[in-house]
Protein backbone atom coordinates (compact mmCIF):
# COMPACT_ATOMS: atom_id res chain seq x y z
CA UNK A 1 0.00 0.00 0.00
CA UNK A 2 1.40 3.40 -1.02
CA UNK A 3 1.59 5.30 2.25
CA UNK A 4 2.38 8.94 3.03
CA UNK A 5 3.38 9.58 6.64
CA UNK A 6 3.72 13.12 8.01
CA UNK A 7 5.93 13.71 11.02
CA UNK A 8 4.55 16.78 12.83
CA UNK A 9 6.91 17.14 15.79
CA UNK A 10 7.22 20.84 14.96
CA UNK A 11 3.59 21.42 14.07
CA UNK A 12 2.00 21.98 10.70
CA UNK A 13 1.51 25.00 8.49
CA UNK A 14 0.35 25.03 4.89
CA UNK A 15 3.65 26.22 3.46
CA UNK A 16 5.66 23.63 5.40
CA UNK A 17 3.36 20.82 4.28
CA UNK A 18 3.67 22.04 0.69
CA UNK A 19 7.47 22.10 0.91
CA UNK A 20 7.70 18.62 2.46
CA UNK A 21 5.43 17.13 -0.21
CA UNK A 22 7.30 18.98 -2.97
CA UNK A 23 10.52 17.20 -1.96
CA UNK A 24 8.73 13.91 -2.71
CA UNK A 25 7.68 15.00 -6.22
CA UNK A 26 9.43 13.67 -9.33
CA UNK A 27 9.47 17.07 -11.06
CA UNK A 28 9.65 19.96 -8.59
CA UNK A 29 10.02 22.67 -11.20
CA UNK A 30 6.88 21.48 -12.98
CA UNK A 31 4.95 22.04 -9.75
CA UNK A 32 6.38 25.55 -9.31
CA UNK A 33 5.55 26.39 -12.91
CA UNK A 34 2.04 25.02 -12.44
CA UNK A 35 1.43 27.03 -9.27
CA UNK A 36 2.55 30.21 -11.00
CA UNK A 37 0.21 29.66 -13.95
CA UNK A 38 -3.06 28.49 -12.33
CA UNK A 39 -4.51 32.00 -12.08
CA UNK A 40 -3.81 33.25 -8.54
CA UNK A 41 -3.63 36.98 -9.24
CA UNK A 42 -0.47 38.65 -7.94
CA UNK A 43 0.83 35.44 -6.33
CA UNK A 44 4.29 34.03 -7.02
CA UNK A 45 5.56 30.80 -5.54
CA UNK A 46 9.19 29.72 -5.28
CA UNK A 47 11.06 26.92 -3.52
CA UNK A 48 14.31 27.78 -1.76
CA UNK A 49 16.92 25.64 0.03
CA UNK A 50 16.77 26.01 3.80
CA UNK A 51 18.89 24.58 6.62
CA UNK A 52 17.55 23.94 10.14
CA UNK A 53 19.79 22.37 12.80
CA UNK A 54 22.11 21.13 10.04
CA UNK A 55 19.29 19.52 8.01
CA UNK A 56 18.73 20.73 4.46
CA UNK A 57 15.16 21.04 3.23
CA UNK A 58 12.89 23.31 1.25
CA UNK A 59 11.27 26.60 2.24
CA UNK A 60 8.25 27.73 0.21
CA UNK A 61 8.22 31.46 -0.42
CA UNK A 62 4.83 32.90 -1.37
CA UNK A 63 4.63 36.56 -2.30
CA UNK A 64 1.55 38.62 -3.07
CA UNK A 65 2.26 41.56 -5.38
CA UNK A 66 5.93 41.16 -4.58
CA UNK A 67 5.60 41.11 -0.79
CA UNK A 68 5.82 38.27 1.69
CA UNK A 69 3.49 38.83 4.60
CA UNK A 70 5.10 39.34 8.01
CA UNK A 71 3.67 38.93 11.50
CA UNK A 72 4.53 39.10 15.18
CA UNK A 73 3.12 37.24 18.15
CA UNK A 74 3.21 37.53 21.90
CA UNK A 75 6.36 35.40 22.18
CA UNK A 76 8.62 36.23 19.23
CA UNK A 77 9.55 38.92 16.76
CA UNK A 78 8.46 39.20 13.17
CA UNK A 79 8.41 36.39 10.64
CA UNK A 80 6.23 35.41 7.75
CA UNK A 81 2.57 34.69 7.93
CA UNK A 82 0.32 31.76 7.00
CA UNK A 83 -3.13 32.98 7.96
CA UNK A 84 -5.83 34.75 5.96
CA UNK A 85 -6.98 37.00 8.77
CA UNK A 86 -10.59 36.34 9.65
CA UNK A 87 -13.14 38.97 10.41
CA UNK A 88 -16.79 39.09 11.23
CA UNK A 89 -19.18 40.62 8.74
CA UNK A 90 -18.86 44.05 10.36
CA UNK A 91 -15.09 43.73 9.78
CA UNK A 92 -14.10 43.90 13.42
CA UNK A 93 -10.52 42.72 13.81
CA UNK A 94 -10.74 39.17 15.06
CA UNK A 95 -7.84 36.90 15.98
CA UNK A 96 -7.39 34.14 13.48
CA UNK A 97 -5.21 34.13 10.41
CA UNK A 98 -4.27 31.42 8.04
CA UNK A 99 -0.94 32.03 6.47
CA UNK A 100 2.14 31.80 8.65
CA UNK A 101 5.29 30.41 7.06
CA UNK A 102 6.61 30.27 10.55
CA UNK A 103 3.43 29.46 12.34
CA UNK A 104 3.10 32.45 14.56
CA UNK A 105 1.12 35.64 14.60
CA UNK A 106 0.16 38.49 14.22
CA UNK A 107 -0.98 41.45 12.42
CA UNK A 108 -2.02 44.93 12.81
CA UNK A 109 -2.28 46.30 9.30
CA UNK A 110 -2.45 50.06 9.31
CA UNK A 111 -3.84 50.30 5.80
CA UNK A 112 -7.25 49.20 4.57
CA UNK A 113 -7.75 45.69 3.18
CA UNK A 114 -10.55 44.31 1.13
CA UNK A 115 -12.28 41.29 2.61
CA UNK A 116 -13.30 38.02 0.99
CA UNK A 117 -16.26 35.92 2.04
CA UNK A 118 -16.24 32.16 1.99
CA UNK A 119 -18.18 32.35 -1.27
CA UNK A 120 -15.51 34.66 -2.69
CA UNK A 121 -12.82 32.14 -1.74
CA UNK A 122 -14.74 29.34 -3.46
CA UNK A 123 -15.18 31.49 -6.58
CA UNK A 124 -11.41 32.11 -6.68
CA UNK A 125 -10.67 28.38 -6.32
CA UNK A 126 -13.29 27.43 -8.93
CA UNK A 127 -11.62 29.81 -11.37
CA UNK A 128 -8.19 28.22 -11.09
CA UNK A 129 -6.65 26.06 -13.80
CA UNK A 130 -6.64 22.85 -11.74
CA UNK A 131 -8.52 19.55 -11.84
CA UNK A 132 -11.98 19.07 -10.35
CA UNK A 133 -10.46 16.91 -7.62
CA UNK A 134 -8.05 19.66 -6.57
CA UNK A 135 -10.88 22.22 -6.55
CA UNK A 136 -13.08 19.97 -4.43
CA UNK A 137 -10.27 19.25 -1.97
CA UNK A 138 -9.31 22.92 -1.64
CA UNK A 139 -12.91 24.05 -1.11
CA UNK A 140 -13.42 21.29 1.47
CA UNK A 141 -10.36 22.52 3.40
CA UNK A 142 -11.64 26.10 3.41
CA UNK A 143 -15.06 24.97 4.59
CA UNK A 144 -13.37 23.29 7.58
CA UNK A 145 -11.65 26.59 8.40
CA UNK A 146 -14.81 28.66 7.91
CA UNK A 147 -16.87 26.31 10.07
CA UNK A 148 -14.34 26.60 12.89
CA UNK A 149 -14.23 30.38 12.61
CA UNK A 150 -18.02 30.47 12.64
CA UNK A 151 -18.08 28.49 15.89
CA UNK A 152 -15.36 30.64 17.46
CA UNK A 153 -17.14 33.90 16.72
CA UNK A 154 -20.69 32.66 17.15
CA UNK A 155 -21.62 33.93 13.69
CA UNK A 156 -23.02 32.22 10.58
CA UNK A 157 -20.45 30.97 8.08
CA UNK A 158 -21.77 33.54 5.61
CA UNK A 159 -20.60 36.30 7.99
CA UNK A 160 -17.01 35.06 8.08
CA UNK A 161 -14.67 37.19 5.96
CA UNK A 162 -10.97 36.89 5.17
CA UNK A 163 -8.39 39.64 4.64
CA UNK A 164 -7.49 39.81 0.98
CA UNK A 165 -3.71 39.85 1.49
CA UNK A 166 -3.70 36.87 3.83
CA UNK A 167 -6.23 35.10 1.66
CA UNK A 168 -4.18 34.81 -1.51
CA UNK A 169 -1.05 33.28 0.00
CA UNK A 170 -3.19 30.92 2.10
CA UNK A 171 -5.04 29.79 -1.02
CA UNK A 172 -1.64 29.12 -2.61
CA UNK A 173 -0.72 26.89 0.33
CA UNK A 174 -4.02 25.00 0.30
CA UNK A 175 -4.09 24.49 -3.46
CA UNK A 176 -0.40 23.58 -3.46
CA UNK A 177 -0.94 20.77 -0.97
CA UNK A 178 -4.01 19.57 -2.89
CA UNK A 179 -2.07 19.54 -6.18
CA UNK A 180 0.77 17.56 -4.64
CA UNK A 181 -1.60 15.09 -2.98
CA UNK A 182 -3.20 14.52 -6.38
CA UNK A 183 0.19 14.00 -7.99
CA UNK A 184 1.59 11.70 -5.29
CA UNK A 185 -1.72 9.74 -5.05
CA UNK A 186 -1.06 7.88 -1.78
CA UNK A 187 -3.44 5.08 -0.84
CA UNK A 188 -3.44 6.41 2.70
CA UNK A 189 -2.13 9.46 4.54
CA UNK A 190 -1.08 8.99 8.16
CA UNK A 191 0.51 11.43 10.61
CA UNK A 192 2.10 11.69 14.01
CA UNK A 193 0.35 13.53 16.87
CA UNK A 194 0.42 17.28 16.20
CA UNK A 195 2.75 19.63 18.08
CA UNK A 196 0.69 22.80 18.46
CA UNK A 197 3.27 24.89 20.29
CA UNK A 198 2.54 26.81 23.47
CA UNK A 199 2.34 30.32 24.83
CA UNK A 200 0.15 33.06 23.41
CA UNK A 201 -0.69 34.87 20.18
CA UNK A 202 -1.47 38.56 19.89
CA UNK A 203 -4.59 39.82 18.12
CA UNK A 204 -6.27 43.19 17.83
CA UNK A 205 -8.49 42.42 20.84
CA UNK A 206 -5.76 41.08 23.11
CA UNK A 207 -3.61 38.03 23.73
CA UNK A 208 -5.01 34.53 23.24
CA UNK A 209 -3.56 31.09 24.04
CA UNK A 210 -1.93 28.65 21.63
CA UNK A 211 -3.40 26.77 19.84
CA UNK A 212 -5.55 29.56 18.42
CA UNK A 213 -9.29 29.03 19.08
CA UNK A 214 -10.09 28.04 15.48
CA UNK A 215 -7.10 25.70 15.35
CA UNK A 216 -8.17 24.04 18.60
CA UNK A 217 -11.66 23.40 17.19
CA UNK A 218 -10.32 21.97 13.92
CA UNK A 219 -8.03 19.65 15.88
CA UNK A 220 -10.87 18.17 17.94
CA UNK A 221 -10.49 14.39 17.91
CA UNK A 222 -6.85 14.58 16.71
CA UNK A 223 -4.03 13.74 19.16
CA UNK A 224 -2.00 16.87 19.95
CA UNK A 225 0.58 18.09 22.46
CA UNK A 226 1.83 21.51 23.53
CA UNK A 227 5.53 20.97 24.17
CA UNK A 228 8.07 23.55 25.33
CA UNK A 229 8.30 25.68 22.17
CA UNK A 230 6.77 29.11 22.73
CA UNK A 231 4.84 30.04 19.62
CA UNK A 232 2.13 28.82 17.29
CA UNK A 233 3.37 25.73 15.45
CA UNK A 234 0.09 24.54 13.96
CA UNK A 235 -2.00 27.06 12.07
CA UNK A 236 -5.70 26.83 11.16
CA UNK A 237 -4.75 26.18 7.54
CA UNK A 238 -2.35 23.40 8.50
CA UNK A 239 -4.90 21.89 10.88
CA UNK A 240 -7.62 21.92 8.20
CA UNK A 241 -5.34 20.26 5.66
CA UNK A 242 -4.57 17.50 8.16
CA UNK A 243 -8.25 17.12 9.03
CA UNK A 244 -9.14 16.69 5.34
CA UNK A 245 -6.35 14.39 4.15
CA UNK A 246 -5.11 12.35 7.13
CA UNK A 247 -6.99 9.15 7.93
CA UNK A 248 -5.09 8.16 11.07
CA UNK A 249 -2.72 9.62 13.67
CA UNK A 250 -0.07 7.66 15.56
CA UNK A 251 3.37 6.12 15.22
CA UNK A 252 4.94 5.70 11.80
CA UNK A 253 3.89 2.30 10.43
CA UNK A 254 6.22 -0.40 9.21
CA UNK A 255 7.01 0.75 5.68
CA UNK A 256 9.69 0.55 3.03
CA UNK A 257 10.48 4.24 2.54
CA UNK A 258 11.23 5.37 -1.00
CA UNK A 259 11.51 9.14 -0.43
CA UNK A 260 11.79 11.58 2.48
CA UNK A 261 10.92 15.27 2.27
CA UNK A 262 11.71 18.17 4.63
CA UNK A 263 9.50 21.25 4.62
CA UNK A 264 11.08 24.12 6.56
CA UNK A 265 9.57 26.99 8.49
CA UNK A 266 11.20 30.41 8.50
CA UNK A 267 11.96 30.81 12.19
CA UNK A 268 14.74 29.05 14.09
CA UNK A 269 14.06 27.09 17.28
CA UNK A 270 16.25 24.84 19.42
CA UNK A 271 14.85 21.89 17.47
CA UNK A 272 14.55 21.65 13.69
CA UNK A 273 11.56 23.71 12.53
CA UNK A 274 10.31 21.34 9.84
CA UNK A 275 7.65 18.92 8.70
CA UNK A 276 9.09 15.58 7.57
CA UNK A 277 7.23 13.46 5.03
CA UNK A 278 7.86 9.76 4.30
CA UNK A 279 6.56 8.14 1.11
CA UNK A 280 6.76 4.40 0.61
CA UNK A 281 5.07 1.03 0.72
CA UNK A 282 3.48 -0.21 3.93
CA UNK A 283 2.06 -3.62 4.64
CA UNK A 284 -1.47 -2.31 4.45
CA UNK A 285 -3.85 -0.52 6.76
CA UNK A 286 -4.35 -2.50 9.92
CA UNK A 287 -6.73 -2.02 12.80
CA UNK A 288 -7.39 -3.91 16.01
CA UNK A 289 -10.40 -6.17 16.40
CA UNK A 290 -11.72 -8.82 18.78
CA UNK A 291 -13.23 -12.23 18.09
CA UNK A 292 -15.74 -13.57 20.61
CA UNK A 293 -16.72 -17.26 20.35
CA UNK A 294 -18.89 -19.78 22.14
CA UNK A 295 -20.15 -23.33 21.50
CA UNK A 296 -23.91 -23.92 21.43
CA UNK A 297 -25.76 -27.26 21.42
CA UNK A 298 -29.14 -26.44 22.99
CA UNK A 299 -30.57 -23.65 20.82
CA UNK A 300 -32.84 -23.87 17.80
CA UNK A 301 -31.91 -22.39 14.45
CA UNK A 302 -34.53 -19.67 14.95
CA UNK A 303 -33.07 -18.72 18.33
CA UNK A 304 -29.54 -18.54 16.96
CA UNK A 305 -30.74 -16.43 14.01
CA UNK A 306 -32.45 -14.03 16.41
CA UNK A 307 -29.29 -13.77 18.51
CA UNK A 308 -27.26 -12.94 15.40
CA UNK A 309 -29.68 -10.14 14.51
CA UNK A 310 -29.30 -8.64 17.99
CA UNK A 311 -25.51 -8.80 17.76
CA UNK A 312 -25.46 -6.94 14.43
CA UNK A 313 -27.84 -4.36 15.86
CA UNK A 314 -25.49 -3.92 18.84
CA UNK A 315 -22.54 -3.02 16.59
CA UNK A 316 -20.85 -6.30 15.63
CA UNK A 317 -18.71 -6.04 12.49
CA UNK A 318 -19.51 -9.63 11.53
CA UNK A 319 -21.36 -12.60 13.03
CA UNK A 320 -21.18 -16.13 11.63
CA UNK A 321 -21.72 -19.77 12.60
CA UNK A 322 -20.01 -23.05 11.84
CA UNK A 323 -21.17 -26.63 12.52
CA UNK A 324 -18.95 -28.42 15.04
CA UNK A 325 -18.84 -31.72 16.88
CA UNK A 326 -19.02 -31.38 20.66
CA UNK A 327 -18.47 -33.69 23.62
CA UNK A 328 -20.45 -36.92 23.78
CA UNK A 329 -20.57 -36.79 19.96
CA UNK A 330 -23.28 -34.14 20.01
CA UNK A 331 -23.55 -31.86 16.98
CA UNK A 332 -23.34 -28.16 17.83
CA UNK A 333 -22.82 -24.64 16.50
CA UNK A 334 -19.76 -22.40 16.90
CA UNK A 335 -20.96 -18.77 17.14
CA UNK A 336 -18.28 -16.20 16.24
CA UNK A 337 -18.54 -12.42 16.63
CA UNK A 338 -16.00 -9.96 15.14
CA UNK A 339 -16.12 -6.52 16.75
CA UNK A 340 -14.15 -3.37 17.50
CA UNK A 341 -11.98 -3.56 20.59
CA UNK A 342 -13.98 -0.88 22.38
CA UNK A 343 -17.25 -2.78 21.75
CA UNK A 344 -16.04 -6.20 22.96
CA UNK A 345 -17.31 -6.02 26.55
CA UNK A 346 -20.80 -4.82 25.63
CA UNK A 347 -21.13 -7.40 22.84
CA UNK A 348 -20.00 -10.17 25.19
CA UNK A 349 -22.95 -9.13 27.34
CA UNK A 350 -25.23 -9.34 24.30
CA UNK A 351 -24.00 -12.90 23.60
CA UNK A 352 -24.73 -13.86 27.20
CA UNK A 353 -28.20 -12.33 27.02
CA UNK A 354 -29.39 -13.90 23.77
CA UNK A 355 -27.70 -17.33 23.88
CA UNK A 356 -27.55 -20.19 26.35
CA UNK A 357 -23.75 -20.11 26.70
CA UNK A 358 -22.10 -19.93 30.11
CA UNK A 359 -18.73 -18.71 28.83
CA UNK A 360 -17.19 -16.79 25.95
CA UNK A 361 -13.70 -17.03 24.52
CA UNK A 362 -12.01 -13.76 23.52
CA UNK A 363 -9.16 -13.36 21.02
CA UNK A 364 -7.54 -10.01 20.24
CA UNK A 365 -6.75 -9.62 16.53
CA UNK A 366 -5.45 -7.20 13.95
CA UNK A 367 -6.99 -7.09 10.50
CA UNK A 368 -6.06 -5.56 7.16
CA UNK A 369 -8.70 -3.21 5.80
CA UNK A 370 -9.16 -1.12 2.67
CA UNK A 371 -10.12 2.53 2.76
CA UNK A 372 -13.87 2.68 2.28
CA UNK A 373 -16.58 5.15 1.37
CA UNK A 374 -20.22 4.99 0.33
CA UNK A 375 -21.69 7.16 -2.42
CA UNK A 376 -25.22 7.33 -3.79
CA UNK A 377 -25.55 6.83 -7.54
CA UNK A 378 -28.55 8.01 -9.60
CA UNK A 379 -29.71 5.38 -12.10
CA UNK A 380 -32.63 5.38 -14.54
CA UNK A 381 -34.49 3.21 -12.02
CA UNK A 382 -33.67 5.11 -8.83
CA UNK A 383 -30.92 5.76 -6.32
CA UNK A 384 -28.43 3.06 -5.34
CA UNK A 385 -25.77 3.22 -2.65
CA UNK A 386 -22.38 1.97 -3.83
CA UNK A 387 -19.54 0.91 -1.55
CA UNK A 388 -16.07 1.84 -2.80
CA UNK A 389 -12.86 0.38 -1.35
CA UNK A 390 -9.23 1.10 -2.25
CA UNK A 391 -5.72 0.43 -1.03
CA UNK A 392 -3.00 -2.22 -1.14
CA UNK A 393 -2.89 -1.80 -4.91
CA UNK A 394 -6.56 -2.62 -5.53
CA UNK A 395 -9.82 -0.80 -6.08
CA UNK A 396 -13.25 -2.35 -5.60
CA UNK A 397 -16.87 -1.29 -5.75
CA UNK A 398 -20.13 -3.02 -4.94
CA UNK A 399 -23.72 -1.85 -5.12
CA UNK A 400 -25.74 -2.19 -1.91
CA UNK A 401 -27.78 -5.39 -1.98
CA UNK A 402 -30.85 -3.88 -0.29
CA UNK A 403 -31.05 -1.07 -2.87
CA UNK A 404 -30.47 -3.41 -5.83
CA UNK A 405 -33.07 -5.92 -4.70
CA UNK A 406 -35.66 -3.23 -3.89
CA UNK A 407 -35.37 -1.64 -7.36
CA UNK A 408 -35.41 -5.05 -9.04
CA UNK A 409 -38.70 -5.88 -7.32
CA UNK A 410 -40.18 -2.45 -8.00
CA UNK A 411 -39.44 -2.59 -11.74
CA UNK A 412 -39.81 -6.36 -12.23
CA UNK A 413 -36.21 -6.65 -13.36
CA UNK A 414 -33.31 -8.92 -12.51
CA UNK A 415 -30.66 -7.76 -10.08
CA UNK A 416 -28.13 -7.85 -12.94
CA UNK A 417 -30.29 -5.34 -14.84
CA UNK A 418 -30.03 -2.92 -11.92
CA UNK A 419 -26.29 -3.52 -11.55
CA UNK A 420 -25.82 -2.75 -15.25
CA UNK A 421 -27.75 0.51 -14.75
CA UNK A 422 -25.39 1.39 -11.91
CA UNK A 423 -22.37 0.75 -14.15
CA UNK A 424 -23.81 3.01 -16.85
CA UNK A 425 -24.65 5.84 -14.46
CA UNK A 426 -22.51 9.00 -14.74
Amino acid sequence: MKTLYLELNMGAAGDMLTAALLELADDRQAFIDKMNSIGLTGVRVSAEPSVKCGITGTYMRVTVNGEEEESVDANHSGHSHEHPHVHEHEHEHEHTHHHDHDHEHEHEHEHEHHHSSVRDIEDIINGLDVSDRVREDAIAVYRIIADAESRVHGRPVTDIHFHEVGTMDAIADVVGVCLLMESLSPDQVLASPVHTGSGFVRCAHGILPVPAPATALILEGIPTFGGQVKGELCTPTGAALLKHFVSGFGNRPVMATAKIGYGMGKKDFDQANCVRAFLGESEGKRETAVRLECNLDDMTGEEIGFAMEQLFAAGALDVYTQPIGMKKSRPGILLSVICRTEDADSLAGTVMKYTTTLGIRRQDLTRYVLNRKIETVDTVYGKVRVKYASGMGVEKSKAEYDDISALAKEHSLSMNDIREAVRKSP
